[in-house]
């Protein structure tokens, strides 16, 4: 069974920090969301998890690496194939999980260093990180014991994407499609990005149907 974390709840403030270079429109406006108590896997479901439910996914490639090559609506469906309730985590609540109660760009503080998370480039562009995912759980946990919610892989999140906050949830809950299929927002950065894309702030979108060799997901349900 994937090892899952209990977030207790709390209100927060979303979106960029203040004095961060790298903010950009789609961090804005910064706002104060109430998130209630909720569970969140400890790491990004990995390869041989989701093997469990599709046996030749990533053939040839390490099972303990955070599955990739999966889209919204695959990632949706191994949630539901789990039950009880398993879902995907909202933006909201990945960005509170991230932070655990920093207001830094890095959980950690103002600055990255490839031992806090796998990336691949300095913003200099210079090759620090390994050039692929790595296992699961390989760099430190952030202050709510969660693994890798910064690098490795960007992950998929519940809510369909808008281009800012403007008029964005409060209470913690995902942003509704008016369509489907829709664009889904992608939260933490992955091995290949440069530091500026760990950012916790950091958000972007795919479609849902899409797959990338850098994007996974990890699963949170409800207390």
């Amino acid at each position: 069974m994937i090892d899952l974390v209990t977030i207790e709840g709390g209100r927060f403030l979303m979106g960029e920090n203040p004095d961060d270079k790298f903010a950009n429109d789609t961090e804005r406006p910064r706002h104060a969301v109430d998130v209630p108590s909720f569970r969140l896997g400890r790491a990004p479901v990995t390869i041989a998890e989701f093997r469990q439910f599709r046996p030749d996914h990533e053939r040839g490639l390490p099972g303990d690496w955070p599955v990739a090559m999966v889209s919204w609506d695959d990632a949706v469906a191994y949630c539901e194939w789990l039950g009880d309730g398993i879902r995907l985590p909202s933006e909201a609540e990945w960005e509170f999980a991230a932070r655990a109660g920093s207001q830094s760009p890095f959980p950690w503080g103002a600055d990255i260093t490839p031992a806090h998370a796998n990336y691949y480039y300095t913003e200099q562009g210079n090759k620090v990180g390994p050039g692929h995912r790595t296992p699961s759980g390989q760099y430190p946990a952030n202050a709510y014991g969660v693994f890798d919610l910064t690098g490795n892989v960007c992950e998929w999140t519940l809510d369909a994407w808008q281009a800012d906050y403007h008029d964005a949830p409060t209470d913690g809950s995902p942003r509704e499609a008016s369509t489907v299929p829709a664009h889904r927002v992608l939260r933490g950065g992955a091995w290949d990005y440069l530091p500026r894309l760990l950012r916790v702030s950091w958000r972007d979108h795919l479609f849902q149907t899409h797959r990338r060799d850098n994007v996974g997901f990890r699963i949170a349900s409800n207390l």
